[in-house]
């Protein structure tokens, strides 16, 4: 006997991801206001000009990680997880819906052995911050962590 949710998992559909992202999700926002085309300049100088293994775009490297800051996620491996199943994820880091996510592993690697020792990802983010309060989405004037009141400093 075949059940409604068979008959849903057999039938073809024509998907627009774009479609699938509210308009007012926090990664739309982002993305329509935090330009992040400088990460290339300041990642350059580790990547190789050779040929060889296509590397993971810088650009979405970061953006993997900011998506893990923001929402929480505790690991590298849960992380790839939650990309392979969010469809908004999958729109703010322009893969599509049957592209292949990143392993956890490169993510991993990338965080703990080529940016090891650099600077790279907090000079990343203090541009984002600095971009994201230039377009008001942040004011940074109370923040609270673990449900105390604490005053920021931002000088």
């Amino acid at each position: 006997m075949m059940t409604k949710r068979d008959h849903v998992q057999l039938k073809a559909e024509l998907v627009i991801l774009e479609q699938l992202v509210k308009e007012d999700h926090l990664l739309r926002k982002i993305d329509k206001h935090i330009s992040l085309g400088f990460i290339y300049d300041l990642v350059d100088e580790y990547y190789a000009d050779t040929m060889g293994r296509p590397s993971i775009d810088p650009v979405v490297l970061f953006k993997m990680s900011l998506i893990q800051a923001l929402y929480g996620i505790p690991s590298e491996r849960r992380l790839a997880e939650e990309i392979h199943h969010n469809m908004a994820y999958r729109w703010f880091l322009g893969y599509g819906i049957t592209d292949t996510i990143p392993d956890h592993s490169t993510i991993s690697y990338n965080r703990t052995q080529r940016f090891k020792d650099a600077k790279v990802y907090e000079s990343i983010m203090n541009e984002v911050v600095l971009m994201a309060m230039e377009n008001k989405m942040v004011s940074g004037k109370i923040f609270y962590t673990d449900s105390t009141h604490i005053r920021a400093n931002a000088s």
